[in-house]
């Protein structure tokens, strides 16, 4: 019996590589994001490739009623959702203190509500079969003083493992990724400046995408790619709170563009 994921940001990054990673392992997809053309063209490429079939669900999850279709899908007690891939996200280049209150509103609609919503209506489904698999796309940001990116995150990697905690003693396995430095379209998204970034700091997706899938079928809570990253949030997890928030500050001050 054939089994399916589903994926939110599914069309470019780290969304794009789960997709890849999933179809290798024939998985059939339910792939969301808000470019329907992209949409498309990564359902045929993934078709052509590995042979799996990929339902479109187009949605901007900041929107009530388009993130409802998609609880909607996962709600299926007759076709169910084996995977679900917390990944849609973005990025604010401005200080708190000079931004969007709308824009901060978006950022937390997509990055907090949409996984709580999405995580509070699989569950069921998934308990009731003693089975699935939860990854959500956290960040090392998590664990530094970094804006409402930094808190968003840090929600979504806390919920990650109370849940993982929780469902403990079952087929249930739900896994925070916290990666770095990821080369995607995010940065660029966000109009971030990045360029004083060496070389050796930027991770590859489709790596990041393994070693998550390899930790979550594990049964681990937490997957931190990259040695690089490994030594820094152990810094900003374990060091003195005065100096994670002045280095988060520090970082944030590179990313924006004057």
């Amino acid at each position: 019996m054939s089994k399916t994921a589903l994926v939110t940001g599914a069309t470019a990054g780290i969304g794009a590589s789960f997709a890849r990673l999933l179809a290798s392992k024939g998985y059939n997809l339910v792939l969301v994001a808000r470019d329907e053309a992209r949409l498309h063209e990564n359902a045929l490429m993934l078709q052509t490739d590995f042979g799996v079939t990929s339902e479109i669900l187009r949605a901007d999850l900041a929107n009530t009623q388009e993130l409802k279709l998609v609880e909607d899908r996962i709600a299926s007690i007759t076709d169910p959702i084996d995977v679900l891939i917390n990944n849609a996200g973005f990025g604010i280049n401005k200080s708190f203190l000079l931004s969007n209150v709308d824009t901060e509103q978006q950022l937390l609609d997509v990055l907090v509500n949409t996984p709580m919503r999405l995580m509070h209506t699989v569950l069921p489904v998934m308990k009731s079969r003693n089975t699935g698999i939860i990854i959500n796309v956290s960040s090392v940001a998590a664990w530094i003083a970094g804006g409402t990116y930094s808190a968003a995150k840090s929600y979504l990697t806390v919920l990650s493992e109370s849940l993982h905690t929780e469902l403990r003693g079952t087929n249930i396995k739900v896994l925070a990724l916290c990666p770095g430095f990821t080369r995607t379209e995010f940065h660029q998204r966000g109009r971030m400046r990045m360029n004083g970034l060496p070389s050796f700091m930027w991770l590859d997706a489709d790596r990041v995408v393994a070693k998550a899938w390899d930790d979550a079928t594990k049964g681990k809570a937490l997957s931190i790619p990259g040695w690089q990253y490994v030594i820094l949030s152990s810094i900003t997890r374990f060091g003195p709170r005065p100096l994670v928030r002045k280095l988060g500050m520090n970082i944030r001050a590179r990313q924006r563009q004057k």
